[in-house]
């Protein structure tokens, strides 16, 4: 997977203008709906909107040079034309009136086939978008702000239920025709007894075996994240699965299934199992970053486009904010012409990862946490977008090296949370290797880190299940920073579309002395919170020879020496210091942590629990802070009264609005929530 050289590129892309002015990479729209939005309900000066949905097809050519990093392309069958052919479903918002657009779109990179738009942005209770369902469009934020917003499928392993958005692609076969095989690896942590599992990660389409008898199946079983794996017997496990039953019944029929592996006995609660396979037919996953690359192109440049724009920014939740890092770093921001694709990038929740999205038998899905979906190629090197040293593979690398011309660097925010620190080695992205450096964003990058936040925001009030049983601890962080994504588009569709200059970067570093080894954080003692004794790691790890080519051999990878991981500093109440400070934090009523342990499961219970934060309120009164032995200041110490708490929280929330990380018309939201968080404490 080596770039291009830099003057070839530049040759090829000349080569390419000068020989073609209508160079299709989008081929064909097919409309099978356009509905008024709302009875036609207008929004400000961008008028009515209207929802179009159908079907995009996309063909590519394969000795294009900007074509050359799509792994295994060159091996998929070609129509008459000698293209590559791929389609996709296809979901398009956007003024019904295009002569009253802003003319910018917002492209979504669907998380597995879904729609987070309408809730990150738009505030909607669904993202099933019917035209008439005042709860799919929410506050109608994107309308509003007169963007077109465009969905299509990128993942070709998406479910195939109604509505999920999916790219279909082809398979590779050799050159002389044969199926291609491959090894690939499926692992679990078991926290509930079963006795069969899926291949596929998550509810993804696997990759079937191909034999049930080839030698290279292996099924491994091991105590922890890094413990030792031992092999189990070939005579106790096959590629089976329960047959379902009827009504209350368990059925004793187990029945052959390539896409899913049985176990005599049962996967044990507490293990971590791992099956290593060998398949066949490997799809040209890297399809899906080029549609998402024409996509934008098609509507920015082409004047037989139904929804047509001048400008594009693309954004990615956390499986589809790596997604756009390897974006970056493989150079998909230039299109088969040769012209920049994308002028603005939101990279939401991606921690320093990329991930699995172009290699041969590559599983979009797996994201490689602390505990679940091991040493996936997820957080490889490079981490930050100017270059660096990596002194123990002798690699200099960094994830804008590769642009075909710095001209088609489009301006980007990497936004991560707590979290993402925590369980996603986010530090890295602004740090060397080993942690000790700070490294400069480039002048078109702003880094925000969400102080204190969890990966995704916790419904509030808490789960009574989620309570740790005799604690008022929570699994589970209710800091609520979704307006912070709302106020931070705005900010970069008018960097794109105004030159607008955005909020400054706001991050923790090391000299600021806000950016700190884990284990040297001062977290105040809590009583009943046990403090985390580790942090997700990012490995040096070889997938074998041929990985520079998108072919993994070593299955699972060989791991040496892991990378330097940080984390933001605390406050005396234990949330986090340095980044984007909300309202919860600069009028406290809890510790909000970014990091969960897993107590209670009987594997792993000192690990990190996956996405999710923890949330312990304060003491009431001194008098249950005398009681429970907390160190922490009891609420009726810190205000007056519940009308006290809230003028306080006015006043931060119109310090937030003039750093830019809140819009004035989300005060009101941020009001009502925390007078529930008063009226919930003490109720």
């Amino acid at each position: 997977m080596k770039p291009l050289n830099h003057l070839a590129s530049l040759f090829l892309f000349v080569s390419i203008c000068l020989s073609s002015t209508t160079y299709a990479e989008v081929y064909k729209v097919e409309i099978d709906s356009r509905e008024d939005v709302l009875d036609g309900k207008v929004f400000g000066n961008y008028g009515a909107y209207e929802l179009i949905k159908g079907r995009i097809y996309f063909r590519f050519d394969p000795a294009n040079p900007f074509n050359q990093e799509i792994i295994d392309l060159h091996l998929a069958p070609r129509n008459a034309e000698g293209y590559v052919e791929a389609w996709s479903n296809m979901v398009i918002l956007q003024p019904k009136d295009s002569r009253k657009s802003r003319g910018v779109a917002l492209v979504e990179v669907s998380n597995r086939g879904g729609k987070f738009s309408p809730r990150y942005f738009n505030r909607a209770t669904s993202s099933q978008l019917r035209v008439n369902e005042a709860g799919d469009f929410g506050d109608a934020l994107l309308m509003r702000q007169g963007l077109t917003v465009i969905w299509i499928g990128w993942e070709f392993d998406v479910p195939t239920n109604e509505g999920v958005l999916r790219l279909r692609v082809p398979v590779a076969k050799s050159i002389d025709g044969h199926e291609i095989t491959g090894l690939v690896r499926s692992d679990w942590t078991i926290d509930r007894e079963v006795d069969h599992l899926g291949l596929a990660h998550r509810a993804q389409v696997p990759y079937p075996v191909a034999d049930f008898n080839d030698p290279a199946n292996v099924l491994t079983v091991r105590d922890g994240r890094d413990a030792p794996r031992t092999i189990i017997p070939r005579s106790q496990w096959r590629f089976a699965k329960r047959e379902e039953g009827q009504g209350i019944e368990k059925s004793k029929r187990i029945l052959p299934d390539s896409n899913h592996v049985y176990l005599e006995g049962g996967f044990k609660e507490g293990k971590i199992y791992e099956m290593v396979y060998r398949s066949k037919n490997p799809a040209v996953v890297g399809l899906g970053l080029a549609a998402i690359r024409d996509v934008i192109s098609y509507a920015k440049y082409d004047d037989n486009c139904p929804f047509p724009v001048k400008k594009g920014l693309a954004a990615g939740v956390s499986q589809t904010g790596r997604f756009l890092r390897h974006f970056l770093y493989q150079n998909f921001n230039t299109d088969e012409v040769g012209r920049k694709a994308y002028d603005g990038l939101m990279i939401i929740t991606a921690g320093a990862g990329r991930g699995s999205f172009n290699h041969r038998f590559a599983q979009p899905s797996r994201d490689a946490h602390r505990y679940s979906a091991f040493f996936y190629p997820t957080d490889i090197f490079p981490f930050t977008s100017r270059r660096q040293y990596d002194p123990e593979t002798f690699q200099t690398d960094g994830l804008l090296s590769h642009l075909t011309s710095h001209e088609h660097a489009p301006k980007i925010f990497y936004i991560n949370t707590g979290y993402e620190y925590w369980g996603r080695a986010a530090s890295l992205i602004h740090t060397s290797v080993d942690g000790s450096e700070d490294i400069e964003p480039f002048e078109n990058e702003r880094i925000y880190h969400l102080a204190s936040g969890q990966h995704f925001v916790e419904r509030f009030p808490p789960r009574a299940e989620n309570q740790l049983k005799g604690t008022n601890i929570y699994r589970g962080n209710h800091l609520d920073f979704s307006v912070n994504y709302r106020a931070l588009l705005i900010k970069l569709v008018e960097w794109v579309s105004e030159e607008k200059d955005p909020p400054s970067s706001a991050y923790p570093r090391n000299d600021h002395g806000t950016l700190v080894n884990f284990d040297q954080n001062n977290f105040p003692k809590i009583p009943n919170l046990k403090y985390p004794e580790i942090i997700h790691t990012a490995y040096r790890a070889d997938y074998g020879p041929r990985w520079e080519k998108g072919l993994v051999d070593n299955q699972p990878p060989r791991l040496s020496e892991t990378y330097v991981s940080k984390v933001s500093k605390v406050d005396e109440f234990g949330n986090e210091i340095a980044g984007v400070r909300n309202v919860e934090l600069r009028v406290p009523l809890a510790t909000y942590a970014p990091w969960n342990l897993r107590a209670g499961f009987k594997g792993g219970s000192n690990e990190l629990t996956d996405f999710r934060g923890t949330f312990i309120p304060f003491p009431k009164t001194d008098q249950e802070k005398k009681q429970t032995g907390d160190i922490r200041p009891s609420l009726e110490s810190l205000y007056k009264s519940g009308k006290d708490y809230l003028s306080k929280i006015r006043e931060a929330g119109t310090v937030l609005t003039k750093e830019g990380f809140l819009l004035e018309e989300d005060q009101s939201y941020l009001l009502e929530r925390a007078e529930n968080y008063w009226n919930w404490i003490f109720e």
